[in-house]
């Protein structure tokens, strides 16, 4: 034994390690990390008594409840796997039971709050067997796939559980926040039964008066597009509460579906400018047909004008359909011109670039995007992988919490104050 408990003094343990050194630093370092897990096997093992009962009676829902006596239980913990022994109590009438140490020390699952968050987290950006790896090599702590799985679903259901009605706090920003951009966006994803299916995506980012982003929130879903908007339109309406005196402003593509939502929520709506920007192609070939270079120069110029200078979105509109009535065109040729002319006859008014960037107010849809990959592609659609319902919504909603600032730690220190909704 590498480690021995000495005494213990109230809420004092004390614990003394022997290490024999090797003449390899790896292999010392691998004996240190065996008798720290040893030392805090023990140390969390005193902690757990020292949060139980002393066994006199306690009164619960009009009930008495009397100890059963102390049983042992098996608990996981980032230093390895103790077995204490705990009051357990049960009414006169018999049924179910209750543990007040299980209930103060905040387990969930079997496992003590502190693992909980470290497998939630390493699940949030990888997969079971990555964890279960990362363990056993860097934690030296070997952990069933199953008990992960499990412990993680644990984790994710009481996230979910807690998204309709809690309010997160952003974190500390020095600068006024002038303008709130919101995004919306969907991308896809292989389930098990229903194939390939959209996963919702919504952001909500803080920027300062000079169109410096501070801040974003991520949410994300598998659930029904309502459900999901519902869900949204709460966290903006926190938001907004925060931040009443910012302009909000709905960055999105094309999609009508988006805009429809967009456009009850936001006071100023800009189309995403490399969406639009990607319409000029079909002109510049028209224009400067079999002349590469000259397409490129004319395409570069373009989107220069389309991004710094006011009105610029109308004159190539103008562009586009004097093209179509006086150019001979392909068939082919046509038909993409004209679903330029309409693109831009549809979004003319979310196309002022000059002017939203004269106020600072940010013009790409690039972290709404971004987010999809990183908060859906990158854990959920590797290769090989097929989800069910429960398992990526739950996995969705662990990510987006770690993903977005602050809210990870605001999450856990909430559960350790005011305690876990299931225990055991």
């Amino acid at each position: 034994m590498l480690a021995k408990l000495i005494s213990v003094e109230g809420p004092k343990v004390k614990i003394e390690l022997t290490i024999e050194l090797s003449e390899s630093m790896l292999e010392s370092e691998g004996k240190i990390q065996e008798s720290l897990n040893e030392a805090g096997c023990i140390a969390t093992r005193e902690s757990m008594k020292h949060l139980d009962r002393d066994g006199s009676a306690i009164e619960l829902g009009g009930k008495t409840w009397r100890t059963k006596g102390q049983q042992e239980k098996s608990y996981q913990t980032p230093y390895g796997e103790v077995v204490v022994a705990r009051h357990v109590y049960q009414s006169a009438g018999g049924g179910k039971t209750y543990c007040p140490m299980e209930r103060n020390a905040r387990i969930i699952v079997t496992s003590t709050p502190m693992f909980a968050k470290q497998i939630s987290s390493k699940m949030a950006n990888g997969v079971a067997r990555e964890v279960k790896r990362d363990l056993r090599e860097n934690h030296g702590r070997e952990v069933a796939l199953s008990y992960i799985q499990n412990l993680s679903e644990a984790v994710g259901s009481i996230v979910q559980a807690k998204e309709e009605g809690e309010n997160y706090e952003p974190p500390e920003i020095d600068v006024k926040i002038e303008s709130v951009g919101i995004g919306l966006d969907g991308t896809c994803m292989l389930m098990c039964e229903n194939g390939w299916r959209e996963a919702m995506v919504g952001t909500i980012s803080l920027y300062d008066g000079e169109g410096e982003r501070q801040h974003t929130i991520y949410l994300g879903a598998t659930y029904g597009r309502k459900r999901f908007l519902e869900r949204l339109e709460r966290e903006i309406s926190q938001t907004k509460a925060r931040y009443p005196k910012a302009t909000y402003v709905g960055i999105a593509d094309g999609a009508e579906s988006n805009w429809k939502f967009l456009n009850e929520h936001t006071e100023e709506q800009i189309l995403d400018f490399y969406h639009a920007s990607g319409y000029l192609g079909i002109l510049a070939e028209v224009l400067h047909p079999k002349q590469i270079a000259e397409q490129e120069q004319w395409l570069k110029t373009s989107c220069h004008q389309l991004k710094h200078e006011l009105g610029s979105a109308e004159n190539l509109y103008k562009q586009m359909v004097k093209a179509i009535g006086e150019k001979e065109l392909t068939e082919t040729v046509k038909e993409k011109l004209q679903a330029s002319i309409t693109y831009f006859r549809n979004h003319l008014t979310q196309m002022d670039y000059a002017q939203f960037r004269q106020k600072d107010y940010p013009i790409g849809s690039g972290v709404t995007e971004a987010a999809c990959k990183t908060l859906v592609k990158q854990r959920l659609c590797c290769s090989g992988m097929r989800w069910k319902e429960k398992g990526a919504s739950i996995i969705l909603s662990l990510r987006a919490l770690v993903l977005t600032s602050t809210r990870w730690e605001q999450f856990w220190n909430k559960l350790n104050q005011y305690g876990f909704p299931v225990a055991a």
